[in-house]
């Protein structure tokens, strides 16, 4: 949950940007600036966490450090995706369905306890997914339909 705080504090204070240099609260553009910081640090992460990321993937997927680039390229992408407002649509859409694709790497990544971090089998388990990883999850596709297509 620590990582909400990203998308919290960028929507916040863009929200309060822009309430005094607009002066006005534009909720869109904070909500989509606020989800943006968040993917785009998220993306970035896979490329200095590669090595737990690649534990997260299911064993029936070959080449996993490829994904891990992958994914984290099109969170980037999605990042970028989201504040331009001709594409932030269909960013919100294909950004939905990747958070739902990759729940299951969530999934088996607290079933093998994988800490990320350190690359190794050290992490907190199924605890995390319950307490934090399906609320968030919950959070971030909520918030992307929110920002990302109802308002838009």
């Amino acid at each position: 949950m620590k990582l909400l705080s990203i998308l919290f504090v960028t929507f916040i204070l863009t929200l309060i940007g822009s309430k005094f240099i607009q002066g006005n609260w534009n909720f869109l553009f904070a909500g989509n600036l606020g989800m943006a910081a968040f993917i785009i640090f998220t993306g970035l992460s896979h490329f200095k966490f590669q090595k737990g990321m690649a534990l997260m993937i299911p064993d029936f997927i070959p080449a996993k450090l490829f994904w891990v680039y992958f994914t984290g390229i099109i969170e980037i992408a999605a990042g970028i995706g989201l504040m331009i407002p001709s594409i932030r649509e269909i960013t919100a859409i294909l950004l939905i369905t990747f958070y739902i694709l990759v729940f299951t790497a969530n999934v088996n990544s607290s079933k093998k306890n994988i800490n990320i971090f350190k690359g190794d089998y050290s992490g907190p388990g199924m605890a995390y997914l319950y307490r934090e990883r399906i609320p968030m999850q919950i959070i971030l596709i909520a918030w992307t339909w929110y920002f990302g297509i109802y308002l838009n």
